[in-house]
């Protein structure tokens, strides 16, 4: 019998199973992978590099990057963050850098460092990992000298006394927890890209500015009881927008996808965004600027880009504006200034459908947070179950809080685990 199982051979899997070795030499430990390898999300996250965790070191701002688990997050983060993280990796030899937009990755720029760090401790440790180990029944057992539990895979039966579940968004073991007695959130994605057909952006694809976004609200959506829960009122986000062949892409559109999560699935991702090119600017404000350019310029609006924003957008946005390519600013009137000063603050965008950001695939749902004793990440509903990462009902935002919720419940998890064992050896 084993004294701990963890199922699940990724980021959260490795970091609970390695902390419990650390911290509890000699407990047998393994880690059951379903796929033929192990760390495959590790593998491709942050394009081959790992965007291991995020420069955010303080607890209450790091928490505001998750849209589902920021108040649940808080304790945890007081006691195991991004800092911890760095310490971790630096302590095994792996150095991480940060990016001028706090992502952080390893120096070297290859995930496989990464991968190469969990595997070589899980060997130095003795944690045995087992791939290919397809998980096909969970149940706790009453036997003496006290409750195990009884894992099914295929024809045979592994046995423990703690179990960990870090399979992030499962389908199959989300069944098996809600045998168990849990309520399992429904999944839907979240971090995706927006599907827009726009002559505006048609033509620009791999363009990138700095842009506010917001969801424009439907009305009389649903049924009266649905107001509140689907009120996309408060659906905004900013930062870089990137236009693609498709539409929409960059962190301003995958913040609003993880935010909006829920909402925009209840739209059948069919609604409309409002765009503004130039978040320093309002459309009053812009339309003095406009009127000013027009008194002292001689060339043609086309021609003259009056604005940070890249070329080819500003000329979309004048066409788009009804202003051609020979209208000189002395000739443009102010009623298409107007109509420019709204393309470029307030340009309305029909979003029809989304594309899976799959690099940093991400899924809100999972299990109850109200069903999780955050202090442990230990159910309470099932006594030595514990949880970390994706399969409980936390997700974030892009930019490696993801990771770090998986690095933070592993941690928590392992303490949980060693705590418990060294009770019940106490005790025994």
């Amino acid at each position: 019998m084993y004294d701990v199982l963890v199922i699940g051979g990724g980021a959260a899997g490795f970091y609970a199973a390695i902390h419990i070795a650390e911290k509890r030499p000699n407990t047998k430990i393994a880690i059951l992978e379903r796929g033929k390898e192990v760390l495959t999300k590790v593998k491709i996250s942050g394009g081959g590099r790992c965007n291991v965790t995020h420069a955010e070191f303080n607890p209450a701002d790091l928490s505001k990057n998750y849209p589902r688990g920021e108040k649940e997050l808080l304790g945890p983060f007081h006691t195991y963050a991004s800092g911890d993280t760095v310490g971790f990796f630096e302590e095994r030899g792996v150095a991480l850098k940060i990016e001028d937009d706090g992502r952080m990755f390893p120096i070297s720029n290859s995930s496989q460092t990464i991968i190469d760090c969990f595997v070589s401790e899980a060997e130095r440790l003795g944690i045995q990992v087992k791939t290919l180990c397809s998980v096909t029944g969970i149940e706790q057992i009453n036997e003496e000298p006290g409750k195990k539990w009884k894992v099914t895979i295929g024809d045979s039966f592994m046995y423990c006394k703690k179990l960990i579940l870090a399979t992030g968004s499962n389908p199959k073991i989300w069944k098996y927890i809600e045998g168990l007695g849990h309520t399992i959130v429904p999944p839907v994605p979240s971090l995706f890209t927006f599907n827009i057909k726009d002559d505006r952006i048609k033509d620009i694809p791999g363009v990138a500015t700095h842009a506010e976004v917001k969801v424009i609200p439907k009305k009389n959506f649903g049924k009266k009881s649905s107001k509140t829960k689907f009120d996309a009122s408060g659906l905004f986000s900013d930062g870089p927008l990137l236009i693609t062949h498709w539409g929409m892409s960059g962190p301003a559109i995958l913040k609003l996808s993880a935010w909006g999560a829920r909402i925009l699935e209840a739209y059948n991702y069919q609604f409309k965004i409002q765009v503004n090119w130039v978040p320093e600017y309002h459309q009053n404000g812009l339309l003095e600027l406009l009127l000013k350019v027009k008194q002292v310029e001689k060339k043609t609006v086309l021609r003259t880009k009056v604005l940070d924003i890249p070329k080819r957008l500003w000329a979309n946005l004048v066409m788009a504006s009804g202003i051609d390519d020979t209208t000189t600013w002395p000739e443009v009137s102010k009623q298409q200034l107007t109509s420019l000063a709204e393309q470029l603050t307030a340009g309305v965008f029909q979003v029809n459908g989304k594309s899976t950001f799959k690099e940093e695939f991400v899924t809100a749902g999972g299990v109850d947070l109200k069903e999780i004793n955050f202090k442990t990440y230990e159910s309470k509903i099932s006594p030595s179950l514990y949880f970390a990462g994706e399969i409980i009902n936390v997700d974030a935002i892009t930019g490696g809080f993801n990771f770090q919720n998986a690095w933070t419940g592993g941690y928590i998890a392992a303490n949980g685990v060693v705590e418990d064992l060294n009770a019940k050896t106490h005790l025994s």
